[in-house]
């Protein structure tokens, strides 16, 4: 077991259940295909793997810690749907090779699987990715800059792919509206 491993097992040992799905995606639902292969990477208690499989897509569900994968198998069981988790340390091998039509990243950041990412997508396939910006109002998520994003990063990161949406609020107008802390992109990689 790595030390990061028992980090994350530590923190889900305690958590009963998934928070919200990602604000990404529960916005745009309507984007999703009506069938097809998804990955939530780094998905932690897996709301956003739940949502997808809510949504009649085949979903893969990765993380390190597989304290958290036991309970979202536990939560899918309930709910009569079936998730594929893979307790993995994510790394571009784990991505070589495979095929999605939609990949969802929520509040996880490595810039080094950026391209590992849009290759494992398919086609005309959808990348919906929110995560926490250097530029917070509060204290939430992580301190360290190497897992924030600069201004706009997120768009440079996923440049090859056709912006379908895409929102970051720096601290502007009324600073009790609007997510302020987190940067959120839908890409679709091209048809051809």
């Amino acid at each position: 077991m790595t030390a990061l491993q028992h980090k994350w097992d530590n923190i889900y040992l305690s958590a009963e259940q998934a928070s919200a799905p990602a604000e990404i995606l529960q916005q745009h639902l309507y984007l999703l295909p009506r069938q097809g292969q998804a990955l939530e990477l780094a998905c932690g208690l897996g709301a956003n793997a739940l949502l997808l499989a809510e949504a009649g897509l085949a979903v893969d569900a990765w993380d390190i810690s597989p304290v958290a994968l036991q309970k979202l198998d536990r939560q899918a069981q309930t709910k009569g749907l079936q998730i594929n988790t893979a307790a993995v340390l994510i790394d571009t091998d784990h991505l070589t090779g495979k095929s999605y039509d939609v990949i969802v990243i929520s509040r996880f950041l490595d810039r080094t699987l950026c391209n590992a990412i849009m290759a494992a997508l398919k086609p005309g396939g959808l990348l919906f990715y929110q995560t926490f910006t250097r530029h917070k109002l509060d204290k939430s998520g992580p301190s360290n800059p190497d897992y924030l994003l600069a201004r706009n990063e997120l768009l440079q990161l996923f440049a090859p792919l056709t912006v379908i949406y895409y929102q970051e609020y720096p601290a502007i107008g009324d600073l009790q509206r609007g997510n302020r802390n987190e940067a959120q992109l839908i890409g679709q990689k091209n048809r051809s």
